[in-house]
């Protein structure tokens, strides 16, 4: 907890780092991939993205203050993109977050939580992190975009692939029936078609590989991070996380007629 300020049952006390609210604003303790965050979030608002949380600076104790959006997320939102409506606005918040990071270029040197490469050609800094949980809304509709933490360069199809794994979803029926809160078996292909549709891709040929490659590199990239010793990554690897992912990964190749 940071001292002074009171903690906010919204916010998860697992979070990355230490979250409390200070008015309108959240503060969180920075590391080694936060400037990097906040030259993303100072372009968002230079171009005029209105769904990311706005960087407000750093306080005396080297915190940073973010604003605030009102709102439903976590579990609640998640099941704002079971209707083909709100899958369909879930999909069109991405693009538009694409869209307003296309020509954005990281100052050099610039280190993410995953990696301290550049950009290279064809990426753009994905969300990386741009699950049903992370975003903000209000009625109907998705006013944020929350959890910045994990962004880096990336293909746009990551993003995309990440989304599609949990609004489509990529589990099985039960699951996403009683964990999600789906009133009846997904229709998977038809999901992915609308997704696709409202994103702006032109097919959705190849999407159930580009999922299946992401759940790899998330694999592989949660592994590494924990490795370092952050939280909770370290604690959720070392109560089954590899196990667990490795699953996810050999139901998607298992169940690719329910996909397709």
């Amino acid at each position: 907890m940071v001292p002074g300020l009171t903690a906010d049952p919204e916010f998860d006390s697992d979070s990355l780092r230490v979250i409390a609210r200070d008015g309108s604003a959240v503060v969180r303790r920075t590391d080694w991939w936060s400037p990097a965050v906040q030259g993303l979030l100072r372009h968002l608002e230079r171009v005029g993205f209105a769904e990311s949380v706005r960087f407000l600076g750093l306080d005396a104790d080297g915190n940073e203050r973010l604003g605030y959006i009102a709102g439903v997320s976590g579990m609640e939102a998640w099941r704002n993109v079971i209707p083909e409506a709100g899958l369909q606005a879930y999909a069109r918040l991405l693009r538009r977050y694409h869209d307003a990071v296309r020509d954005y270029v990281p100052e050099p040197g610039a280190a993410w939580m995953t990696t301290d490469r550049p950009l290279r050609p064809g990426e753009v800094v994905s969300h990386g992190d741009v699950g049903p949980w992370n975003t903000v809304w209000r009625g109907d509709e998705v006013v944020g975009l929350l959890d910045w933490d994990q962004a880096a360069p990336r293909p746009a199809l990551h993003d995309v692939a990440y989304a599609l794994e949990y609004a489509v979803p990529f589990r099985s029926d039960e699951d996403a029936m009683a964990d999600i809160g789906f009133p009846a078996p997904p229709d998977r292909p038809r999901r992915i078609r609308v997704f696709a549709e409202a994103y702006g891709l032109p097919t959705a040929d190849g999407l159930v590989d580009a999922v299946l490659a992401e759940q790899e590199e998330t694999l592989r990239a949660t592994v590494a991070v924990a490795a370092r010793g952050l939280q909770p990554h370290a604690d959720w690897v070392a109560a089954g996380f590899a196990a667990d992912q490795q699953r996810r990964i050999d139901w998607t190749r298992r169940n690719r007629s329910l996909l397709e």
